[in-house]
């Protein structure tokens, strides 16, 4: 945030440009049909609001006081996967607590207003502090404190859809019946269930997983009971190795379809790589060199990428690519939710590679299936250079 945008009273970018900057492109525009379930993805999980500082040249030293070259908040926790899939132009509901203090108003008017996302299974609970992430960013790396208390129960007849706080989208138990959707994402916590992810299965909803760090050091995948609901399972390479024993992270993706029809191995600077048991296809993505700023919610990005491109019919290899390039893009902007790539984004990349002298034929072949997604008239340039929002700004005039 420069001095500029604080003396103008410039509101965030993100609340007066949302209608101009939602998603261009309906990825499913060919496969919507009457009677399809309102919502393509629904999730739910705890809302944090994050503050994230970045330009740290170290980390902080006990005892002095560091200066960041850069700050900005938004929603982050749930918000960061939700934002994400709604930029990418998916019906997005969300199930979540939100505190009715200034912090949980400006995330719920952040998502519902400029994000367009369904907040219906959503509540506002009185008197409840919002749950708060300081995240600093540096070495290409973050260090997160986090604080909040669990929301207080609602009456029986309408139960609270965030009972677990944890600063990752949490399998929490959302309302009786999830709202019917093409798919819902999922984080798997070992030696929990999550009655709606079976619930939600049954109905017809595809389920994308991915997991947390396992605080226990089981490491037992029978822990991870809900992943025989689950039509996708994302972990990193450490996860995918601790899980199955394997040395190598392809060989333990290869490992984890014995649980899961689709299983997708993040190997972070490597790219990542991907088996489908039910086709037998394999594929293997190398990641886009970029300079990261903030890896804040980029998990998530890639998380959404590979729905959107699930959902839409894609091969193996291009939900792959595409996961990897809204993830690259993410990394190179402030914030989890703040730095979510829009098709504005994909395709001012993609016109942006496409122009430049030297580039490998196989590399543009890669991300060739991009030509026919992407806008023809592009609104925002690239790279692009969000406004970083703090609390507070009134409207100018």
């Amino acid at each position: 945030m420069t001095a500029s945008h604080a003396l103008t009273g410039e509101e965030p970018e993100h609340l007066t440009q949302a209608a101009r900057c939602q998603a261009q492109v309906d990825p499913l525009a060919a496969l919507r049909e009457p009677g399809d379930p309102p919502w393509d993805v629904y999730l739910t999980g705890t809302v944090f609001l994050d503050i994230i500082f970045t330009g740290l040249d170290s980390a902080p030293v006990r005892g002095t006081e560091s200066w960041a070259r850069g700050m900005g908040s938004s929603p982050g926790g749930v918000a960061n996967m939700a934002t994400a899939l709604a930029r990418l132009g998916l019906r997005t509901s969300l199930a979540a607590a939100f505190g009715d203090d200034h912090y949980g108003e400006y995330c719920w008017d952040t998502l519902a207003q400029g994000e367009g996302i369904d907040l219906t299974p959503s509540r506002t609970v009185p008197g409840w502090h919002s749950p708060v992430t300081v995240s600093m960013a540096y070495e290409g790396e973050r260090t997160m404190v986090s604080h909040g208390h669990e929301p207080p129960a609602e009456e029986p007849s309408r139960p609270s859809p965030a009972t677990t706080l944890k600063r990752r989208p949490s399998g929490v138990e959302p309302l009786p019946r999830p709202p019917r959707a093409r798919a819902a994402v999922a984080s798997l916590t070992p030696g929990t269930c999550a009655p709606w992810i079976a619930q939600a299965a049954r109905a017809g909803t595809r389920i994308f997983a991915d997991v947390g760090w396992d605080d226990t050091g089981a490491w037992d995948i029978a822990g991870l009971a809900d992943l025989e609901h689950c039509e996708a399972f994302l972990p990193n390479a450490e996860e995918a190795k601790r899980y199955t024993g394997a040395a190598c992270p392809r060989v333990a993706a290869h490992a984890l379809t014995e649980y899961v029809p689709v299983a997708v191995v993040t190997l972070g600077s490597e790219g990542a790589y991907a088996v489908d048991r039910r086709t037998g296809e394999a594929a293997e993505v190398p990641a886009i060199a970029v300079e990261a700023l903030d890896p804040t919610g980029a998990g998530d990005v890639f998380v959404a990428g590979f729905v959107a491109g699930s959902l839409a019919g894609w091969p193996l290899a291009d939900r792959l690519a595409f996961a990897g390039l809204t993830a690259a893009l993410s990394v190179q902007e402030f914030g989890g939710s703040l730095s979510a790539p829009g098709w504005s984004e994909i395709g001012a990349w993609w016109r942006r590679v496409q122009s430049l002298p030297g580039q490998e034929p196989a590399a543009l072949e890669r991300y060739a299936f991009l030509e026919g997604l992407v806008p023809q008239e592009l609104d925002r340039p690239w790279p692009l250079r969000r406004a970083v929002p703090t609390i507070g700004f009134r409207r100018s005039g």
